[in-house]
Formats: C-alpha cells, sequence, structure tokens
C-alpha cells in the first residue's frame, strides 16, 4: 500500500528531515459490486504527518493497477470520526 501512497501524492512535498508521516490506523472493507455481484475489498489508511495535519488515503478494491485510489486531507475532527465510525457506516468518505 505504501508503493501506492509514494505514487499518488508526489506532487505532495515533504521535507525529510522535519516531516514524518506515521500511520494512525487502517482497515480493510468488503463490499459487493453491483454488476458482476463480485465481492472486493477497499482499504483505508489513516496517516499523521506534525506538518501537514490528517491523510485519509483510499483504494478501491480492484486489481492494483486500476484501483481506484483517493487522498483526503483531514482536520482532526474528521479524523475523529473516520476512527470512531460504527462498522456499519464504514466507508462513508468514499461519497
Amino acid at each position: 500500500m505504501l508503493v501506492h501512497i509514494k505514487s499518488v501524492l508526489q506532487g505532495w512535498t515533504l521535507d525529510d528531515q522535519r516531516s514524518h508521516m506515521q500511520l494512525v490506523s487502517s482497515r480493510t472493507i468488503s463490499f459487493i459490486e453491483v454488476p458482476s455481484l463480485a465481492v472486493f475489498e477497499a482499504k483505508e489508511a489513516l496517516f499523521y504527518d506534525e506538518g501537514k495535519g490528517f491523510l485519509l488515503y483510499l483504494s478501491g478494491g480492484e486489481v492494483s493497477s486500476t484501483a481506484k485510489e483517493r487522498v483526503v486531507f483531514l482536520e482532526l475532527r474528521e479524523a475523529l470520526i473516520w476512527l470512531n465510525e460504527p462498522p456499519e457506516d464504514r466507508g462513508s468518505f468514499w461519497a
């Protein structure tokens, strides 16, 4: 997953000497794709960087070369909401 994050964040610069990104939490969400009724697993990971704040990485359940990937910058409140989402609400940040 970190390889994908590196490719997604190419335009996002980090000062390697002062900025350290840490994984806060990650999870896998199983879902059924409607047209094919195939089961997939989406990946979500919340990172924290002292200089940049919270970053939520979302990766769709497809094969990695065709997976939909998104990066969302979150405020502290949004990060806490993501961390405390009940299982039935997980995946809400994809909308």
